[in-house]
């Protein structure tokens, strides 16, 4: 595994914190799976932004968006690949704009479950225009946009639950 972050070992301190974000903080680090386990991880700061209401998820959803472009552009620079799986901050961001639909409301636990499922979902399947984001947009912007597209999505359908549940 190291092999594959040698890149680092010649990295600037910039790079090495561009990594440590880009990795959702260590959670795409995961050996199996590290899109489900960033989205997992994603969570926890969700619901601290959640208690702020709207404008704390607003606050997080810009700051993974904002944070996560600049250090997936880092990454993208120092080694090949163009989506490398280990970056899952695009993962924070798109989840952090799934709730944004229902921050107004008190959410319980299981939208926070509903909303995980829905976006892992989304963001698997790649609805257009996520699709194109993911296959023809090879820089930081395309790997943030398909999943903030997938946020969306699964926002829509968890707002669209609301409703029908309340």
């Amino acid at each position: 595994m190291l092999q594959k972050f040698a890149f680092l070992k010649q990295a600037t301190i910039k790079d090495k914190m561009a990594f440590l974000i880009a990795t959702g903080f260590g959670s795409g680090l995961s050996p199996k799976a590290p899109g489900t386990v960033g989205s997992f991880c994603a969570l926890l700061p969700i619901w601290g932004g959640a208690q702020f209401g709207v404008w704390g998820i607003i606050a997080l959803s810009i700051f993974f968006y904002l944070s996560g472009w600049y250090a997936t552009y880092r990454i993208l620079k120092i080694q090949k690949n163009q989506d490398p799986g280990f970056v899952v901050i695009d993962e924070f961001a798109g989840q952090s704009v799934a709730f944004l639909f229902v921050s107004y409301f008190m959410m319980p636990w299981y939208y926070y479950a509903i909303g995980f499922a829905l976006f892992r979902f989304f963001d698997i399947v790649k609805v257009w225009p996520a699709s194109y984001f993911d296959q023809k947009v090879h820089n930081a912007f395309g790997v943030m946009t398909d999943d903030v597209m997938a946020g969306i999505y699964a926002g829509l359908v968890l707002l669209g639950f609301h409703f029908v549940m309340f």
